[in-house]
Order: C-alpha cells, then sequence, then structure tokens
C-alpha cells in the first residue's frame, strides 16, 4: 500500500480472533526489508476453516495509529472490516498451509473483491 491507497484491512476468511498483541516499535518506511519485525505492529491471530492465520498492521513512516475494530473472540465474515492504518502502512498475511495464494508480486488488488488466495484442491 502507498499514502493514496485505502488502508482499511478487510478479514480474508471467515474465522474467530483468538489473540490480538501490540508490538511498539519505529515508524519507518513500510517497504524497508526489517519494516516487519522493527515498525510499530498489531497481530491479529484467527482460525479459520482452513487452519490458522496472522494478520499483521504495521505502522509506516507516515502512520499515526494503528486502528483495530475488533477484540478477542469475535468471530468475522470473509471480506469484514477489522481494522485500519492512518496513512502509509503494509499489512504482512501468513496464510495456512492449506491455502495457495492466487496474487503476485505487484498485483492492485480490491478491498472486499481480490481474492488473495484458494484452498488447495478446490
Amino acid at each position: 500500500m502507498n499514502g493514496f491507497d485505502v488502508h482499511v484491512n478487510r478479514f480474508p476468511a471467515s474465522g474467530e480472533i483468538e489473540r490480538i498483541v501490540h508490538a511498539p516499535g519505529k515508524k519507518w518506511f513500510a517497504f524497508a526489508p526489517k519494516a516487519s519485525e522493527i515498525n510499530e505492529r498489531l497481530y491479529v491471530y484467527a482460525l479459520t476453516p482452513h487452519g490458522r492465520m496472522t494478520l499483521v498492521q504495521i505502522a509506516g513512516i507516515m502512520a499515526r495509529r494503528i486502528v483495530c475494530y475488533k477484540k478477542q473472540g469475535d468471530t468475522l465474515a470473509r471480506g469484514e472490516r477489522y481494522g485500519m492504518i492512518q496513512l502509509g502502512s503494509k499489512v504482512d498475511l501468513y496464510l495456512p498451509q492449506r491455502v495457495v495464494p492466487s496474487v503476485r508480486l505487484g498485483d492492485k488488488l480490491k478491498a472486499g473483491e481480490s481474492a488473495i488466495g484458494v484452498v488447495n484442491g478446490k
């Protein structure tokens, strides 16, 4: 995502939030190689019908706030909004092993419309 994108985050599959963990950190360029490790971030651990997944909201250099609208124990539908990052951000997504990514580096995705992956064998 860049500064001109909408930074609303949607849940990629239906599931339940098992745990939410905030990690304080820097606000460096989100595209920097170590941003996923050193920048402020919020981990959302979820259990889906396809297995466990982790969503990581990562603040960027312009970001002032990571917002998560949900809490532990909440159940979400695929495509439901769960949070946003205000100005300059990045989201890392760790999918269950059964899910095969259907997007490639450089693809432009549309929130609530673009499929990120498919369950292997379906």
